[in-house]
């Protein structure tokens, strides 16, 4: 049995045990909030702008790596 059963499996026991009508209820909306796999997530102007100059970024090669990130930051945080 796959993991994703076995978790299941016991959520499913332990919800047949709770009788709390608001408990229920909040748990329902929890489940059923995260279960919209299809929602799309509306961006600002402001999002798309950014998310926009990051590409022109990418294309002009205006990189750095994560480590070479980690290291400025490590730098900044000394120099303040």
């Amino acid at each position: 049995m796959r993991m994703t059963d076995v978790l299941r499996n016991n959520i499913i026991d332990k919800l047949l045990t709770i009788t709390n009508k608001d408990y229920l209820s909040a748990l329902y909306h929890l489940v059923n909030t995260n279960s919209a796999e299809g929602d799309t997530v509306k961006l600002t102007e402001e999002q798309i702008l950014m998310l926009q100059l990051s590409d022109k970024d990418i294309k002009s090669g205006k990189l750095i790596s994560q480590s070479q990130l980690d290291k400025d930051d490590l730098q900044w945080l000394k120099d303040q």
